[in-house]
């Protein structure tokens, strides 16, 4: 069973209170968890810290996703947690701060990654914060027993990159039409947040707004037509 698992707090220290920000209406989290329903999986999951859990479960049964709360810091903890409970084969890991997630791209990288079995997949190149990463859930538990730095206990994924002697790691380089490593996508900042509501939306006029040729060329039209306003004043 592949399912997307969403890993997501309530708290930020740049950022104070993002999740529930609004976006277009709705909070910031049910945006991420709406756009992360358009990539192919058996099953969708929440997989937030425990002291989250009662502001969030309305957020995911209005969205489709399952919830499941662990521990705060040690997040590869609470993957492990929910791979066991779930009886997880292989994950599709998507962060809360992401709502323009290429849905495209994230099909595609798990679909080579089940092909030649990677432990690991994930694309070179992409925007900031619009990749997934596809991970076997044996090598993630086995991260999980391995692992003893507070960094990959925070950030789930490192330890496997990192010992390539381990795991069978996939990380090309994304395709050219999703390409763009100057483009930034996430919501971690104020300026972020303001970016993201003026991309949302643009987007929302747009056919095939999950897709992520869709998603650059409309940011890029945002910044060529705020640049031209700017040189106008």
């Amino acid at each position: 069973m592949t399912a997307v698992v969403l890993q997501a707090r309530l708290d930020s220290k740049r950022l104070p209170g993002k999740a529930m920000l609004p976006l277009d209406g709705k909070p910031l989290l049910f945006r991420v968890m709406e756009a992360l329903n358009s990539i192919p999986a058996d099953l969708r999951i929440l997989a937030c810290a425990e002291d989250s859990l009662s502001a969030f479960a309305p957020l995911a049964e209005e969205a489709g996703f399952q919830t499941f709360a662990g521990p705060k810091e040690d997040v590869l903890d609470r993957f492990c947690r929910v791979i066991s409970h779930f009886s997880l084969k292989r994950v599709i890991r998507a962060t809360g701060d992401n709502p323009f997630v290429f849905a495209d791209a994230a099909a595609a990288i798990n679909a080579e990654g089940f092909a030649i079995n990677a432990d690991y997949s994930g694309y070179a190149g992409l925007p900031y914060g619009a990749g997934t990463e596809s991970i076997c859930a044996d090598a993630l538990l086995r991260a999980g027993k391995e692992a003893s730095s507070p960094f990959d206990r925070e950030h789930v994924c490192p330890y496997l990159y990192t010992h390539p002697e381990f795991f069978k790691l996939h990380r090309p380089l994304a395709p050219l039409r999703w390409q763009g490593p100057n483009i930034r996508l996430t919501v971690d900042t104020q300026e972020d947040y303001e970016r993201a509501k003026e991309l949302y939306a643009a987007l929302k006029i747009e056919q095939h707004c999950r897709y992520g040729y869709v998603i650059i060329n409309t940011y890029n039209s945002l910044i060529n037509l705020n640049e031209t306003n700017r040189a106008r004043r």
